[in-house]
């Protein structure tokens, strides 16, 4: 099969948009199959070749900056995106949380008369409201707009595909994400690295993730205050200098990747996540694969990955006291936070790349025996 993925996003962008991107080419080419990558181009100022490391052929779409967001790239108009598809001879376009390349993509699709897969990934609507306080209703048209027209949107959670079908977008799936359990295990736990971060042996409670306003990591201020307690966050983004300030005591690690990451995350105690927009939530997952407690919010992608009272706590939206009291209990039973951590990582065993991957095959040869069947 040959598939051209159309993404708004890929490495060496990390983000979950990137992440998954990556895995789905990744688990095309083992399975045999033939993917290529459409996305913005990255800075010049990036080091390296930054493809090297693509498991296909990347075509790359000139893009600027999002003003006041520089880690972000928006795709500029461009005739590339309807050529690469057609040199490719694809048999099916897979447009990665489409909304401005993957409008592109839509719409060259249409064209060429080849089938769409839209993978719904980022609340838009939400970071509307986040970011401009109203525009909601514009995001949506243009959601509507994009995945409307394709054959198949696949949503990553129960919420999100309960959001897409409320706000008028037909034939919605649901397609979660995997996660690398042999990367991301308890067994990485590094006290050497405990001692560093916490020299008083205080319990670490981490955030991993962008720093930005809808991710409302300003919540774990009052964490900072609990005793015997640290908060480590690790991530990049435009708030990172207000949140050094907003977190007193809070060790700020930067971004990191790779092995580092894991080993980051199996070293925490309690994984706490603050931000109430997730279509899914990948560093969830990678907790629970760390053996961590995960505390999360009640929306929106953790209320399918977070199994309260057994894997961890889901605590009420954008609510600091909950987030505090429920690190808290978590701190006061060493034993119920172990428990929790056994079961979030033999919740996640089954959550392989391959395994997600193989269902979204499933899914094209679905939507491409349906094309057959009305062409016929």
């Amino acid at each position: 099969m040959r598939v051209v993925i159309v993404t708004e996003s890929f490495p060496p962008d990390i983000n979950g948009v990137a992440h998954c991107a990556l895995q789905t080419a990744r688990h095309l080419a083992a399975r045999g199959h033939d993917p290529l990558v459409i996305a913005p181009a990255v800075p010049a100022t990036t080091a390296g070749t930054p493809d090297e490391d693509s498991p296909c052929p990347v075509v790359r779409v000139p893009s600027l900056p999002l003003p006041g967001y520089p880690q972000v790239r928006v795709a500029l108009p461009s005739r590339r995106v309807a050529a690469a598809i057609a040199a490719h001879r694809a048999d099916l376009v897979h447009l990665a949380s489409p909304f401005v390349l993957g409008v592109r993509g839509m719409a060259a699709a249409t064209r060429l008369g080849l089938p769409a897969v839209a993978v719904y990934q980022t609340d838009l609507a939400g970071y509307a409201r986040t970011y401009m306080g109203a525009g909601e209703g514009t995001a949506w048209r243009r959601l509507r707009a994009v995945h409307g027209a394709a054959d198949r949107t696949l949503a990553p959670s129960t919420a999100a595909v309960r959001d897409l079908e409320e706000h008028g977008v037909a034939r919605v799936r649901l397609w979660p994400r995997g996660v690398d359990t042999r990367r991301f295990r308890p067994g990485l736990r590094d006290e050497a690295l405990r001692r560093e971060l916490a020299p008083g042996g205080e319990l670490l409670v981490g955030y991993v993730g962008r720093l930005a306003p809808e991710k409302r990591v300003e919540l774990l201020a009052g964490v900072c205050g609990l005793p015997v307690v640290r908060v480590v966050v690790v991530g990049d983004g435009p708030s990172g200098g207000a949140l050094r300030a907003a977190l007193p005591g809070a060790v700020f690690l930067g971004r990191r990747t790779g092995g580092e990451l894991a080993r980051i995350f199996a070293s925490l105690d309690v994984f706490a996540h603050t931000g109430p927009h997730e279509t899914f939530c990948q560093t969830v997952q990678e907790a629970m694969a760390s053996g961590v407690p995960v505390i999360a919010p009640a929306a929106g992608g953790p209320l399918d990955l977070v199994d309260h009272g057994r894997t961890g706590l889901l605590v009420t939206p954008h609510d600091a006291g909950a987030i505090r009291t429920a690190v808290a209990a978590l701190a006061a039973d060493p034993a119920l936070r172990a428990a929790y951590g056994r079961a979030g990582r033999d919740t996640v065993e089954g959550r392989t790349w391959a395994a997600v991957g193989d269902q979204l095959i499933d899914h094209y040869g679905e939507v491409l025996r349906e094309r057959t069947a009305v062409a016929a």
